[in-house]
């Protein structure tokens, strides 16, 4: 990937994930974690965009771990979704209804595709979602800027310390 987005990852979304993951933790909101990782060896469940583009995420693979940077605690659901929207190829809807969730704070990567697909899709199920902006990022600033501005209605767009505060303030309003 080119370098301002590397230096974006880990100058600004890392840390801010890591943040963010920090505050749920503290204020008890559940903390999930979705993949890249094919359900079967020879990747046959992807969807029909990851077999266009050439995503390949083998199962089991390195590439399919959450990096250490922000690490799963041992009793946080990690899902391996096949899809550029986590709603389409993971049983979250169920799992997110289950744990009584009504509120998504959403970081992560590529802001322009899987960030997007997830705040679009979770809002036609009834999610009140949280784009974190400086939590997510994509191969330019210019389409970063771009798919925050088009899915500007399906959710708040707020920064970390924004949504921190609102962590802190009210956790059931806000990420539980």
């Amino acid at each position: 990937a080119n370098a301002s987005f590397q230096q974006r990852l880990h100058d600004v979304v890392l840390p801010n994930l890591r943040r963010l993951i920090g505050a749920a933790r503290e204020t008890g909101a559940e903390v999930m974690y979705t993949v890249i990782e094919n359900l079967t060896r020879d990747g046959r469940d992807r969807s029909l965009d990851y077999k266009i583009s050439g995503i390949f995420v083998g199962k089991g693979s390195w590439e399919a771990q959450v990096i250490d940077a922000i690490a799963p605690g041992d009793d946080e659901i990690v899902l391996a979704k096949t899809s550029s929207s986590l709603f389409n190829s993971t049983n979250c809807d169920y799992l997110l209804r289950n744990l009584g969730v009504e509120h998504l704070i959403v970081g992560g990567l590529l802001t322009d595709q899987c960030v997007d697909h997830t705040i679009r899709d979770a809002a036609d199920r009834g999610y009140r979602a949280i784009c974190v902006h400086d939590a997510c990022g994509t191969l330019s600033e210019e389409r970063h800027e771009s798919a925050l501005a088009l899915f500007a209605g399906y959710c708040r767009i707020l920064t970390t310390d924004e949504v921190i505060g609102e962590l802190r303030r009210a956790p059931a309003a806000c990420g539980q």
